[in-house]
């Protein structure tokens, strides 16, 4: 685990209501899953910080040993890390995100 990486990771889950880990940025994911977390998030109107995981493969190895979560995106919500792609997707469709971030 990179310390410059977790220490980066923690400033910004702490000062940012939303983040999100992802391949590419939110103007050009690359790939599938990406483009889908943005779209929702792009859809409830809520900004997010972004960082593309393959800018550094230290930053892939930091998120997956503090989440033991191996695939992309991650996404935090809240300080709290929520998980993936498909737990995001099915927060929106049920409502549960749009609660999470105070919209309903």
């Amino acid at each position: 685990m990179n310390p410059v990486w977790k220490e980066k990771i923690e400033t910004d889950v702490k000062n940012n209501k939303v983040v999100v880990y992802m391949r590419g940025t939110p103007s050009q994911p690359r790939c599938g899953f990406s483009a889908r977390v943005v779209k929702v998030f792009h859809e409830l109107n809520i900004p997010f910080k972004s960082e593309d995981m393959d800018s550094d493969p230290d930053l892939w190895k930091t998120l997956s040993a503090i989440n033991n979560w191996p695939t992309s995106p991650q996404i935090y919500i809240n300080g709290e890390f929520v998980g993936g792609c498909d737990i995001v997707t099915e927060m929106f469709r049920s409502g549960e995100l749009q609660k999470e971030l105070g919209l309903a």
